[in-house]
């Protein structure tokens, strides 16, 4: 066996993130974390994170180290106002994207 096929059977290295996201839109968010490297979306299963107007909330992660995960976020009840990636992970940002190495990213504020 050569060292790639050893390295390709190893488990990836698991490793958390915390996303910081602030709601400073004076209607209530959802939010989805999606991966860019696998098929994969927390919270997942249909389930969104919730943010009420003025809410910040702390969003802990086990991810796969050196993944990249995107936000998407839309006023609720409103899929066309929407931040980052949106819903379904949809769209494109040059900024809404983030390693998996640990730690937490600076405040997400979800402004008008």
């Amino acid at each position: 066996m050569t060292c790639a096929a050893v390295a390709a059977a190893l488990p990836a290295l698991a490793a958390d993130v915390t996303f910081v996201m602030r709601n400073e839109h004076p209607n209530a968010v959802e939010v989805e974390l999606y991966s860019q490297d696998r098929d994969y979306v927390w919270p997942g299963n249909n389930q969104v994170f919730y943010l009420d107007d003025g809410e910040t909330k702390q969003i802990p992660l086990s991810c796969n180290e050196g993944e990249s995960i995107c936000y998407g976020a839309w006023v609720s009840g409103d899929r066309g106002t929407y931040w980052g990636t949106g819903p379904d992970n949809a769209e494109t940002c040059s900024d809404c994207c983030y390693v998996c190495t640990g730690g937490e990213t600076e405040e997400i504020n979800l402004v008008e």
